[in-house]
């Protein structure tokens, strides 16, 4: 079981609605969850990406792999170039971003990065910290 997976089943069992925007592949492969009320079906990752930054007021990016790599990334850039103002944030759990936000240190350092990517990107150490985050958008 996977990380989306047991969020899912966690929210459906704790009584709260689960929304999941949906690439048809996945549909078709029946990979979709059972514990997923609203079923938002898209053509591919891009407009899975599209929709949920459409309908988010913020990301929060768990431990993921490339696909979580790609939304963090995907959201930040846009933010740079004014196609919105939202804000990604990586939840470190356990340390989990410490490389990845080390190489952004690094871009940044070699003049890479422009503007202050904290700008788009934040970081919660703990569930406190989030919650903070969270609490201050808007």
């Amino acid at each position: 079981m996977g990380l989306m997976e047991c969020i899912a089943q966690a929210v459906h069992e704790g009584g709260a609605q689960t929304i999941g925007v949906i690439p048809s592949i996945i549909e078709k492969n029946g990979r979709a969850s059972d514990h997923v009320e609203v079923r938002i079906l898209c053509d591919n990752l891009s407009d899975r990406k599209d929709l949920m930054l459409a309908h988010s007021d913020v990301m929060i990016a768990l431990p993921g792999g490339l696909g979580t790599l790609d939304e963090v990334l995907t959201v930040a850039a846009a933010a740079t170039i004014g196609y919105h103002h939202k804000r990604v944030i990586l939840y470190n759990m356990c340390g989990f971003w410490d490389s990845f936000i080390a190489m952004l240190a690094d871009l940044d350092a070699k003049g890479m990065i422009r503007g202050d990517w904290h700008a788009q990107i934040g970081v919660a150490n703990s569930l406190e910290e989030l919650k903070n985050l969270i609490s201050n958008i808007g």
